[in-house]
């Protein structure tokens, strides 16, 4: 990393090295191998999709949590049978990309063989960005549903105390010749990552964000994070933090109602709950109709008249995907200071530092 780089200079990582440096430091604070990779997989998926609040970025506060006992660095989720097409995954505190994995990877098991899987996950922790989910069942051609729930952000509309997460909702489907869909969205107007991520890059961010601890509209992502994010829609956008509560905590018998414990709160595990869904997409017709329907759909909302000022129409997902694609070539860009956190935390255990170079 070049010493002249100023703090908002690009420094580009490739994906590999990005997955390397990741299972590295998960590796040397007691992760097993075979799940540091699940990790440091799904985390480089969300920065390659430009989703950078939710990639390895996080990798210090996971750590840290693991480091305060709140995280269990080498649990194993289990995985109970309740009938031919649900199950439960018991996360055991492992981390949420794990136990969220091994319950997909039922689902879509489950769906092969009876049409549609569905599992819940129990006493998990965050798995970061949802669509990594939606891509792992498409890549087995299934469509899926993704809800999670998460810690206290939001206020039920007409409160003002936070006590709904930032819960996203997330789905997918397979397509033929055109990009798959996958839509991945938080129920507030944006995601606490990019608040998180406002904060540690010094910028400021929208004032119909959030509101500070006094109920007041801010631009300065310190106090955001002490106030509460505003949902999205008002009433619509707290009713859907309140369903991924409903499916996702109550259902699963994991934390809910305003008690899945902060990311940054070291005082207890998170105790988080899923709720995933797989689904044969050929149920009522064959898999070439449905893909041959996809298409169509597809070209017909990005075909569509445009609105005054539009120059392109995207499909939900496609500008990840298209982002995927550049980042793919041109490597993941991050900022020095992200780079120096991140190499602060291979320090520790001595692992390998972030490779980068100074343009994409």
């Amino acid at each position: 990393m070049a010493e002249e780089a100023s703090s908002s200079q690009k420094l580009y990582v490739q994906p590999a090295d990005a997955e390397t440096y990741v299972k590295g430091v998960l590796e040397g604070n007691g992760v097993p191998a075979e799940n540091a990779a699940i990790v440091a997989k799904c985390l480089v998926a969300a920065d390659l999709r430009g989703v950078d609040t939710h990639g390895i970025n996080r990798i210090p506060s996971y750590m840290a949590r693991i480091r305060q006992g709140v995280l269990d660095a080498r649990a194993q989720p289990t995985l109970q049978e309740v009938t031919p097409v649900v199950a439960q995954v018991d996360a055991h505190n492992a981390f949420g990309f794990v136990a969220a994995h091994m319950g997909m990877a039922k689902a879509i098991d489950m769906a092969k063989v009876y049409g549609i899987g569905m599992v819940s996950v129990k006493h998990s922790n965050h798995f970061g960005m949802s669509a990594w989910l939606g891509q792992q069942a498409i890549d087995a051609g299934m469509m899926s549903l993704v809800f999670t729930n998460s810690s206290p952000a939001l206020p039920v509309w007409g409160g003002k105390e936070k006590l709904m997460g930032v819960s996203p909702i997330a789905c997918g489907a397979p397509a033929g010749k055109e990009k798959s869909f996958i839509l991945d969205m938080a129920p507030s107007v944006a995601a606490r990552g990019k608040i998180y991520k406002a904060k540690r890059r010094g910028e400021k961010i929208p004032s119909d964000w959030a509101l500070d601890a006094e109920g007041r509209q801010t631009d300065d992502p310190a106090a955001a994070l002490e106030g509460v994010m505003l949902p999205m829609g008002g009433p619509k956008g707290s009713a859907l933090s309140i369903m991924m509560d409903v499916f996702s905590g109550v259902l699963s018998g994991s934390a809910f109602a305003g008690h899945v414990t902060n990311p940054y709160d070291p005082s207890k595990p998170a105790d988080v709950g899923h709720f995933l869904v797989a689904m044969k997409p050929d149920l009522f017709m064959s898999l070439e109709d449905f893909k041959a329907r996809m298409d169509y759909l597809y070209q017909r909302c990005v075909g569509c008249e445009k609105m005054a000022d539009v120059d392109r129409i995207y499909f939900p997902g496609e500008i990840e995907q298209i982002t995927e694609e550049t980042r793919r070539r041109e490597g993941i860009p991050y900022v020095e200071a992200e780079v120096k956190t991140l190499d602060e935390e291979a320090e520790r255990v001595g692992a390998e530092k972030v490779r980068v170079s100074s343009h994409g």
